[in-house]
């Protein structure tokens, strides 16, 4: 189940029965689940992308970066994986889509923070 105890405990205090909070722990999973998908199938078959990545000794805002590939697995709320340059990678620690131009991913070590990407330079 997605929730925890306490939170558990306090939808059955508000009223949700263990049938409806099976029911809201299953379609949070499956909107987990379509997240991801959606944010797989804006990195699929792009190989240049653009972002607002804090990057050192870069006079610029905006970074051009050659992706090869996004891979991504989900657990209950989370959405956990791995973004893979030309040259290195970075864990990713969850990730939305902004809109049909713009996804943002929570990049881990080495970058650690929220970073947008698009296909398009002026959309970042």
């Amino acid at each position: 189940m997605h929730f925890t105890q306490r939170e558990q405990a306090a939808l059955r205090e508000v009223g949700l029965s263990d049938d409806n909070i099976e029911d809201a722990s299953d379609l949070v999973v499956a909107a987990t689940q379509e997240a991801a998908d959606d944010l797989l199938d804006f990195f699929d078959g792009e190989v240049t992308m653009y972002s607002d990545m804090d990057v050192a000794h870069s006079a610029s805002d905006v970074q051009e970066h050659t992706v090869d590939y996004l891979d991504l697995y989900t657990h209950a709320d989370d959405i956990r994986g791995y973004l893979r340059f030309d040259s290195w990678g970075v864990p990713v620690a969850g990730g939305r889509v902004l809109s049909a131009d713009v996804v943002e991913l929570t990049l881990g070590p080495t970058v650690d923070g929220r970073v947008r990407f698009s296909t398009d330079r002026e959309a970042i």
